[in-house]
């Protein structure tokens, strides 16, 4: 009698126990499978980003996450599945909570869309000096949300990505070949071929002075009291602060040797004696 009631047990729970273990061995292959198919997912997008150099491999590295994430969501509710949980619930849920994290983090969502396009189009790199938001500086790294500048003063600039995207963009760095743009100005009685002359030279000396394009030097304005010419020598990108900060100097003090004024803004005032 009691072996009977023994067996009458064992086959009362059988079933479930079989099918709580086929649950959960199809539960550890679903996963195990997952795991895989994410991780091949990850590392495929990731290629993508080495084989498209236009593209900056950062972008590629945050769609392979987001796209490893994915998988591990859907084979997550899979998993739940197999255990009879109702998932729909579980889904509503998730998407209910995305929108609020979403809503209340709208400021870092819109950094990230700036980030993605900016690594989309790359209107820079690291490594180029950027006009942009109110800084300029050299780009030492972009990512996701932000873009971090080094100033000549050696400050670290962080910058969110929403404020250069939707902003004016200079790239000092994009074209090898930079003109350097300058205003010298000269008195009304100078003579301007001897001035250019004293220019021309003072360029023609600088080693960091193209010659192919040749430097542009031509009068450009005639101001009240002075005659300004328009220099514009042209360099490589590298030695653009070089000549920016160096040739007006040498300029000037050619100018003094040469006995031609640059002259002080002045006005002529001219009496009339009406009582006479």
């Amino acid at each position: 009698m009691q072996e009977f009631i023994n067996n009458l047990d064992i086959n009362q729970y059988l079933p479930s126990a079989i099918a709580w273990a086929t649950n959960i061995l199809l539960a550890i292959v679903i996963l195990l499978i997952g795991l895989w198919i994410a991780g091949r997912v990850d590392k495929l997008v990731r290629n993508l980003g080495e084989k498209y150099d236009k593209l900056d491999s950062t972008l590629f590295r945050f769609l392979g996450s987001v796209a490893r994430y994915t998988v591990m969501a859907f084979v997550g509710i899979a998993v739940l599945n197999r255990f009879g949980v109702q998932t729909a619930s579980i889904v509503a849920l998730l998407g209910a909570a995305g929108l609020a994290i979403g809503l209340a983090l709208q400021g870092a969502m819109s950094n990230l869309a700036a980030g993605v396009m900016l690594l989309i189009f790359r209107p820079y790199k690291v490594g180029d000096f950027i006009d942009s938001a109110g800084r300029f500086g050299k780009v030492t790294e972009i990512d996701m949300f932000t873009t971090i500048l080094q100033t000549f003063d050696n400050q670290q600039v962080i910058i969110p990505n929403s404020q250069i995207w939707g902003q004016q963009i200079i790239n000092h760095s994009h074209y090898e070949v930079r003109g350097v743009d300058m205003h010298f100005g000269i008195a009304y009685g100078e003579n301007i071929d001897a001035a250019r002359a004293v220019i021309d030279k003072i360029l023609e000396s600088h080693p960091h002075v193209l010659k192919d394009p040749a430097p542009f030097v031509e009068v450009e304005t005639l101001n009240e009291s002075s005659v300004d010419f328009l220099v514009r020598p042209f360099c490589q990108g590298v030695h653009y602060f070089d000549i920016l900060y160096s040739v007006p100097e040498q300029i000037k003090k050619a100018l003094d040797e040469a006995g031609i004024e640059i002259p002080f803004p002045h006005r002529k005032v001219i009496l009339v004696n009406e009582a006479n």
